[in-house]
């Protein structure tokens, strides 16, 4: 029997996919994601991943490029299922060989992917290939008449922000109500010690936690893995990445429903 991982960021909704799958019978894997899990899936791949993207298409995105970059899991059929359609069109662009199809229509694409799998695979470059040409601003979601909390940010990081949309207010105490807060937490401890207070400015999204890559030369030990676990830790749940600049890479969070939301 043909085995297909399933990714999935909802553990109630999956249920119902789990079964579909099951009946046109193929052999299901199925858990909650979670990154520590890349490491098996390359060890033990299974014969095509399937990645709903109807929640946390970002992530899902992400794990795509990851899978694609390995070479026990790059030619297993890679399959994205439902989604936005702006969305979907971004991950095209940077997956365009991978195959896209819906819930209604995963049986023929599961077939046809299986039995067809790519010789020659397209591996992207970069995790971030995704933002490549927008503005900072837009990458960061920074919208016209709103106010940005700037939170222990680098000196001149307005700068680094550039042209910001039409009535928008730069905010560098943090304090006081905003729309978005860019945080720069200077080590895990700091990190661990501030989310709690830092993670009630996630409602809407409205939390972006920002690190230096290790390829800046700025001594952290942060990481994206680091900032990932803290805020899932906390309750949080991320849904976005940004390659900011050569220094600084982020992951903007939300607050996470309750199963029954």
């Amino acid at each position: 029997m043909r085995s297909v991982r399933l990714i999935h960021w909802n553990a109630a909704e999956a249920e119902a996919c789990v079964q579909l799958l099951a009946d046109l019978g193929y052999e299901v894997v199925f858990e909650v994601f979670n990154a520590n899990e890349l490491r098996n899936l390359r060890e033990t791949p299974p014969n095509a991943f399937i990645i709903d993207l109807s929640r946390l298409p970002s992530q899902g995105r992400d794990l795509g490029i990851s899978l694609r970059k390995y070479k026990t899991t790059r030619h297993v059929p890679l399959l994205f299922v439902g989604g936005e359609t702006k969305k979907v069109g971004r991950i095209k662009e940077i997956l365009p060989d991978a195959i896209y199809t819906s819930w209604d229509g995963i049986g023929g694409a599961l077939k046809q992917a299986i039995s067809k799998p790519l010789e020659d695979p397209v591996v992207p470059g970069s995790l971030f290939e995704a933002y490549s040409g927008v503005q900072l601003p837009k990458k960061l979601g920074i919208m016209p008449d709103t106010v940005v909390a700037l939170v222990s940010a680098p000196e001149n990081f307005e700068n680094t922000l550039g042209e910001l949309p039409a009535g928008v207010t730069l905010r560098k105490q943090n304090r006081g109500q905003r729309d978005l807060t860019l945080w720069f937490p200077k080590s895990r401890a700091e990190l661990d010690h501030h989310l709690e207070r830092m993670s009630t400015y996630a409602e809407g999204g409205g939390l972006w936690i920002i690190w230096p890559k290790k390829s800046s030369g700025v001594v952290s030990d942060l990481s994206q893995t680091v900032v990932r676990k803290s805020g899932l830790d906390a309750g949080l749940v991320d849904f976005k990445i940004c390659s900011i600049d050569k220094t600084w890479s982020g992951l903007r969070f939300t607050q996470r429903k309750s199963q029954s939301d």
